[in-house]
């Protein structure tokens, strides 16, 4: 028999979604189930698991997300980057006692990140070492260079130069500054909610967040409208993005991506 594998949380979550939006759009195109089993050499039977979402009658996720990819070709989506959107790293199921411990998976790129920040931490504290001693030397030789004066002359304060990081976060996702209406005065910079309207030109699968909680998960169909407002920033995570146009603070409405394209956009005030 074949060795059994269970997805982990978020896989399981991602599966459903995606499945969800694919069986949805075929329904409505009124595509059987048997011709995307012919037309992508994928099994019947694999089929009807992914849309009954009985994920352990599947092979290994490397496959799953091949599966992903043909299916949404067929449909007219943009396969690739739906399948991308699909992790494939699991968690093996050695036996079926539910008693089990599952092993944790950390992402490979988390200690990279990690040792980064302590280099750069590290390289801080050389270079302000050797900037502090290099201004101590020159004002030691500043003062044996003029042993006859009984005063020193007042000298300025010098002012530490300030650092500015202005390379680009780590966020894999795309942060915009909200337009504002009206903008207030420098000396005046009063909070201003982000508030996002979101209407549907066809089916998509969505995520909305405000402020890091999730107010909405799940699939809107053609011509549904919603409004959400944050006290800071608002994250749209959608699974195509072609059929969502959205106004930001009553601006004028614009498309989130392209036809088929899973994108995440963060708004947030200024």
């Amino acid at each position: 028999m074949r060795e059994l594998t269970v997805l982990n949380e978020f896989q399981e979550e991602r599966l459903k979604d995606i499945t969800a939006n694919l069986r949805q759009i075929r329904q409505e195109k009124s595509i059987s189930l048997e011709q995307i089993a012919m037309q992508t050499h994928i099994r019947l039977a694999f089929l009807q698991a992914l849309e009954e979402w009985r994920f352990e009658e599947l092979p290994e996720p490397i496959f799953v997300q091949g599966f992903i990819r043909r299916y949404a070709d067929k449909l007219g989506l943009d396969g690739a980057a739906l399948a991308d959107s699909f992790e494939v790293h699991i968690v093996p199921l050695e036996n079926h006692n539910s008693n089990k411990q599952l092993s944790l998976y950390i992402p490979l790129f988390v200690p990279y990140i990690f040792l980064l920040i302590i280099a750069s931490v590290g390289l801080f504290y050389v270079i302000k070492s050797e900037f502090t001693g290099k201004s101590l030397a020159n004002k030691q030789n500043s003062i044996l260079s003029s042993p006859q004066q009984t005063a020193l002359s007042p000298t300025k304060t010098s002012t530490s130069s300030k650092i500015t990081d202005k390379s680009p976060t780590t966020r894999q996702n795309t942060i915009l500054n909200v337009p504002q209406k009206n903008a207030p005065s420098p000396t005046t910079k009063p909070e201003i909610d982000v508030v996002v309207s979101l209407e549907l030109t066809g089916n998509s699968w969505l995520q909305i967040k405000a402020d890091g909680k999730t107010e909405f998960e799940g699939t809107l169909t053609t011509g549904k409208r919603k409004k959400w407002t944050a006290k800071k920033y608002l994250t749209i995570r959608s699974g195509n993005a072609g059929a969502v146009l959205v106004s930001v603070n009553e601006q004028e409405s614009k498309l989130l991506g392209n036809e088929g394209q899973v994108k995440e956009i963060t708004y947030e005030s200024q």
